[in-house]
């Protein structure tokens, strides 16, 4: 890879708060406040959302939005793939998290014969299905997708044929069937579960480093023991939710959580994580600034952004001076 595309993604339909869509814009504010180039430096290529449906009635009580989704997604996924396929490095800005499932379809849509590992920096585990959700809202079930899970021995709903025609649908976007698997999984301080993700969890053994963990062994050290957890895989991408971050630092998204990370842990993580040459893509996502005061969580965000951004640079420097 050459260098990094920017891809912004407006859509907030999986969200059960309205103002994620404002996310990428907030991050703009940001910039400028700070006196940065950084929206200038790189090219960018917006993926068209559906946001207007929000006005319209809702079909699909356990899936919401979920037919409009499906066309985000199938844009982002192609957006995602004709990227790498032009040799550069997808940096996904987006509003709510159900947009990662494209982003994951896109990878292995350009990769279809590597495997693909997940690091998922989260306060939530996003892997129910419309057949687990007690809130109906995708952006809870983005990991289901991508592992093309329904979790019908925990099911609660009884869900309509039109929701499970876009379920299997986005399950096959891309490449058909499932692009990850449990073992290729890993949380950073996922800590706010109902009973059927911690079942999910549990049953496949999926690796979560919680916050007393990853403070007593420290950024540096929960990147290596990442990698090895995922040493088998050739490719990784880097899913960060601004909501992994501690309440206090998180007011502007929609669903905030104590006990996470601060922002300089946040840094020192995605710039460790990053220094790795198996990841082809990074994710920032559901930045609310309708639920904020002074753009606290778009700046903290932008922070995080810039450090990650600046070893990804680094990294793609290196590679190119090793590959003349």
């Amino acid at each position: 890879m050459r260098r990094i595309k920017l891809i912004e993604v407006r859509s907030e339909l999986g969200a059960g708060t309205r103002g994620a869509s404002l996310g990428v814009d907030a991050l703009k504010v940001a910039c400028l406040n700070k006196g940065s180039d950084y929206f200038r430096r790189f090219n960018s290529v917006a993926v068209p959302d559906q946001n207007q449906v929000l006005f319209d009635k809702n079909h699909f009580p356990y899936a919401k939005h979920i037919d409009s989704i499906y066309t985000v997604l199938k844009g982002i996924s192609s957006t995602v793939e004709q990227t790498l396929r032009f040799g550069e490095f997808p940096l996904v800005l987006a509003g709510d998290h159900s947009n990662a499932a494209g982003t994951i379809a896109g990878i292995k849509a350009a990769y279809p014969h590597k495997t693909l590992g997940v690091v998922w920096i989260d306060a939530h585990a996003d892997i129910h299905s419309p057949y687990t959700t007690p809130s109906g809202n995708v952006h809870g079930m983005p990991l289901a997708m991508s592992l093309g899970a329904d979790h019908r021995e925990l099911q609660r709903n009884e869900v309509e044929p039109e929701t499970e025609f876009f379920w299997r649908k986005i399950k096959n976007l891309g490449e058909e069937g499932a692009k990850i698997t449990p073992e290729h999984l890993v949380y950073v301080v996922v800590r706010d579960t109902e009973p059927e993700e911690d079942a999910i969890i549990e049953q496949h053994q999926i690796r979560n480093f919680k916050l007393d963990e990853f403070r007593a062994k420290g950024a540096r050290q929960v990147a290596r023991e990442i990698y090895e957890q995922l040493r088998f895989c050739d490719l990784v991408y880097i899913s960060f939710d601004v909501d992994s971050l501690d309440s206090r630092f998180s007011k502007g998204t929609g669903t905030p959580v104590e006990l996470g990370l601060d922002v300089g842990e946040a840094m020192s993580l995605c710039r460790y994580l990053l220094e790795n040459d198996r990841v082809v893509c990074f994710e920032m996502v559901e930045i609310n600034p309708t639920l904020d005061s002074e753009n606290t969580m778009a700046s903290n965000a932008f922070d995080i952004l810039e450090v990650a951004t600046d070893a990804i640079q680094e990294r793609l420097r290196l590679d190119t001076v090793t590959g003349r």
